[in-house]
């Protein structure tokens, strides 16, 4: 029986937290809403969706007025690691918590590639 798209997001959402340093990720729709998600206990989806929603509208408008182009990716570096959201397509974005020991350079690798293959699922 085949996966549903549904399925096939989170198998690759729980690949991309197998990059040493990833702790949480999930998928949310430009409006703010959960599409899929693979967050430990204790972290509310809402709360996620919503703060990446407003963090990518942010973003979007700094890149815009400041001349910087379409908007790629945001970061925020925090006492106790990062969060990281990269565009998915023109309708989501990936949103993952990283640890503040983490490879940026290989969590921002990872994420690109698997933004590409939820973009075609999304």
């Amino acid at each position: 029986m085949a996966k549903s798209r549904t399925e096939l997001m989170v198998d690759r959402l729980r690949d991309l937290q197998r990059t040493d340093g990833i702790e949480a990720s999930a998928v949310v729709s430009v409006d703010g809403l959960i599409m899929t998600s693979a967050l430990p206990t204790g972290v509310e989806e809402d709360r996620v969706s919503a703060m990446s929603a407003a963090m990518l509208s942010l973003g979007e408008r700094i890149a815009s007025e400041l001349g910087r182009g379409v908007l790629d990716q945001v970061y925020i570096r925090g006492g106790q690691g990062y969060v990281i959201l990269m565009a998915v397509g023109e309708e989501a974005v990936l949103t993952t918590l990283a640890r503040e020991d983490s490879k940026l350079g290989l969590i921002f690798l990872d994420m690109r590639r698997a933004a590409d293959e939820l973009a075609k699922l999304v």
